[in-house]
C-alpha cells in the first residue's frame, strides 16, 4: 500500500507566527521545556523559522544562545493545543484533493495514495495538487512525499520526492538511525526514540540498514516493542500488523451534549469520559487501536477526523493522550482560523469565546479503528496489554491505604560505587529525588553489567587457591594464589572456573575514620553462576550474584 505524506516544514513556527499575527518572514523560534531525570530543567528551542536557521539558530540552543545568533529573533512559548487548532484548515485543504486522510500530528498527515494516484493520473501529479490546493486555501507552503512505508513516505516529504514502489528499503538503508524520530507521532515518545538511536549507534547500528538487518525476533527481545516498532520502520515496512479487522460496534463511544457545547472546555469535559470509557473497552479486550476517529454533530453538519496513534514509540494510547487529541481536534473545529473569520478571542476565565459562525456541538463520539490483538506488542511486567497493570496497580495503592504509603516501595537506580549503594527505595507512585545523580561519573565504581541479585546481608567466605590456602590480597594488590575454590555455609569448596581482579575500592578516606576500603574480585562457578566477592579488613564476602 502506497502512503502519501503531507509536511508543513517547521509548522510550530508558522503556527505561532499565524496566532500571533506576525509575518512569516520574521525571525522566530519556539521554546519549550526541557527534562532531565523527570524534572524541568529549562527551556531551549525545539522549532526554527527559515529566516532564524539562516540567521545560525538551531534547534536544542538555549534562549540566551539563540537570541546571540539573531538579536531580532521572536521568541514563542509551545503550545500543543494552538498547533492543532491552526493545523485544521490544512487538513481541510488536504481533503480536497484525497479523502480518508490521518493527522500524525499537527504538520503531518498521512494519505492514502493508491486511488488517488490513479484518478489524479500520477503520484507526482497527485503531490502537486496537494501543495496547490493547501496553498489555494490556507496560503501555506507544504511538501509532498511518497512511498511505501511510513518511514520512508515521511522521509521523502522532507525532501519532496517520490520513492519507487519497491524501494524503501534501499532508500532507507544508508540513513542515519537518528532519523526515526521523523516518524514519531506522538511528542511523548521523542526522547525515548532519540535516547535509543543514541544506543544504538553506540552499539555500532549507526544506519537503518544496520538495524534492518537484524532478526526481528533478537531486536524485540533486546528492546521490546519501541525496538520493533524501529525495526520494522528500518526496513521500510508500516508499523501496523498485517492482520487488520474492521472497527466494532462495541468499539464506539458516544455521548449526546445536552445542553450543546459551544465552549471547547466544555466539549471537552464531556469528551475525557468518553475517553476513560474507549480506553476501558480496550484494555479489557486486550486490544490496541491503530486510529482513533472523532467523529462531531452539529445541527446542520457532521465533522470527523482521524488521528493516527503511536503505541510502539510511547507506549500506547492512555485515556489522557486520547483526551488531549479530541482536546486539539475540538479547538480545531470550533476556533480554527478559516479566511473570512474572526480570531476568537479569550474570556475572563481563560477559555476561547465562542466562534459566531459555528453551531453548537450536539453529539460526540469516539472509535477505534484497525484494532488488534495487544499481544502483537511486547508483554509488559504485569503480562500482556489487557489491563493487568492496571489492576496491580490499584492492587498496590490499596495496600498503601491499608498499611501506609512507605509499606510498598519500588526501586530506583541512583550514583554510587558500591553495588548496594545505587539501589534507592521510593515509596511506590512517588517521584522521590535521588541522593545521588546516576548520570555523574564514578570513578571506581562496579564495571557492567551489574549483578542480578544482591544480597541483603553479605555471606561470609573463604576464596582458596589449589593447594587449599586461603587467598589472600597485600597492599600493591598482588594475591598469595590463584583462586580455585570458594567455600561459604551453602557451597563447600566449589571449584571457580574463571575470575577478574582485584580491583581497589577507597571511599571516604578523608575521613577521620580512615573511610572503607575494599578489594573486589569476580569469579564465575562450575555450574555457571557468576558471584561479586568483596574482602574487606582481610575478609572474603559475597555480596551480589550474576545470573
Amino acid at each position: 500500500m502506497r502512503t502519501a505524506v503531507l509536511w508543513v516544514p517547521d509548522w510550530p513556527v508558522v503556527a505561532a507566527l499565524a496566532a500571533a499575527g506576525l509575518d512569516a518572514h520574521v525571525p522566530a523560534a519556539v521554546l519549550g521545556a526541557r527534562s532531565r531525570g523527570g524534572t524541568a530543567a529549562g527551556h531551549s528551542v525545539v522549532a526554527v523559522s527559515a529566516v532564524a536557521r539562516s540567521a545560525g539558530v538551531r534547534r536544542g540552543m538555549r534562549r540566551r544562545q539563540a537570541q546571540e545568533r539573531c538579536p531580532e529573533l521572536v521568541l514563542l512559548e509551545v503550545d500543543d493545543v494552538r498547533d492543532a487548532r491552526e493545523f485544521e484548515p490544512v487538513a481541510a485543504a488536504a481533503e480536497t484533493v484525497v479523502a480518508g486522510l490521518e493527522i500524525a500530528r499537527p504538520g503531518l498527515v498521512l494519505l492514502p495514495a493508491d486511488g488517488a494516484a490513479r484518478y489524479h493520473g500520477s503520484e507526482r501529479t497527485l503531490a502537486r495538487e496537494l501543495v496547490a490546493a493547501v496553498a489555494r486555501d490556507t496560503g501555506y507552503e507544504c511538501q509532498v512525499g511518497v512511498a511505501d512505508g511510513l518511514l520512508t513516505a515521511v522521509l521523502a516529504a522532507r525532501e519532496d520526492a517520490v520513492v519507487r514502489a519497491g524501494g524503501s528499503r534501499d532508500y532507507l538503508a544508508g540513513r542515519p538511525v537518528g532519523d526515526l524520530v521523523h516518524a514519531v507521532t506522538d511528542p511523548a515518545g521523542t526522547v525515548a526514540v532519540r535516547e535509543a538511536a543514541s544506543l544504538w549507534w553506540r552499539l555500532g547500528l549507526q544506519t537503518l540498514g544496520d538495524l534492518a538487518a537484524l532478526p526481528a525476533p533478537d531486536v524485540r527481545a533486546r528492546f521490546g516493542d519501541l525496538g520493533l516498532w524501529a525495526h520494522r520502520l528500518a526496513a521500510g515496512e508500516d508499523v501496523r500488523p498485517p492482520a487488520r479487522r474492521r472497527i466494532e460496534p462495541e468499539l464506539t463511544v458516544a455521548e449526546e451534549l445536552d445542553p450543546p457545547a459551544l465552549r471547547v472546555d466544555v466539549a471537552t469535559f464531556a469528551a475525557r469520559r468518553l475517553a476513560e470509557q474507549l480506553h476501558a473497552l480496550l484494555a479489557a479486550r486486550g486490544l490496541a487501536c491503530g486510529r482513533l476517529r472523532i467523529t462531531a454533530r452539529t445541527a446542520t453538519q457532521e465533522l470527523e477526523r482521524v488521528w493516527r496513534t503511536d503505541a510502539g514509540a510511547a507506549g500506547g494510547m492512555n485515556a489522557a493522550r486520547i483526551t488531549d487529541r479530541v482536546r486539539w481536534q475540538l479547538e480545531g473545529w470550533l476556533t480554527a482560523s478559516a479566511a473570512g473569520r474572526g480570531r476568537p478571542g479569550r474570556g475572563r476565565d481563560g477559555a476561547l469565546d465562542p466562534v459566531p459562525d459555528v453551531a453548537p456541538i450536539l453529539h460526540l463520539a469516539l472509535a477505534a479503528e484497525e484494532v488488534a490483538p495487544a499481544g502483537v506488542h511486547q508483554p509488559r511486567l504485569w503480562g500482556p496489554d489487557a489491563g493487568e497493570d492496571d489492576r496491580a496497580r490499584r492492587a498496590l495503592g490499596r495496600v498503601q491505604g491499608l498499611l501506609g504509603g512507605d509499606a510498598v516501595l519500588t526501586v530506583a537506580l541512583q550514583g554510587g560505587r558500591v553495588a548496594s549503594d545505587r539501589v534507592h527505595l521510593v515509596p511506590f507512585g512517588e517521584d522521590a529525588g535521588r541522593a545521588r545523580e546516576a548520570g555523574l561519573p564514578w570513578p571506581g565504581a562496579l564495571p557492567s553489567p551489574a549483578p542480578a541479585t544482591l544480597l541483603a546481608a553479605p555471606v561470609p567466605a573463604r576464596v582458596l587457591d589449589v593447594a587449599g590456602r586461603d587467598v589472600v590480597v597485600d597492599v600493591r594488590l598482588a594475591m598469595s594464589g590463584e583462586p580455585a575454590m570458594i567455600a561459604t555455609r551453602e557451597l563447600e569448596h566449589t571449584p571457580i572456573r574463571g575470575w577478574g581482579g582485584p580491583w581497589p575500592l577507597a571511599e571516604r578516606w578523608w575521613s577521620p575514620d580512615g573511610g572503607v576500603r575494599r578489594v573486589y574480585l569476580q569469579a564465575v562457578l562450575d555450574d555457571g553462576r557468576g558471584l561479586l566477592l568483596a574482602a574487606v579488613g582481610g575478609v572474603w564476602q559475597v555480596e551480589a550474584v550474576y545470573d
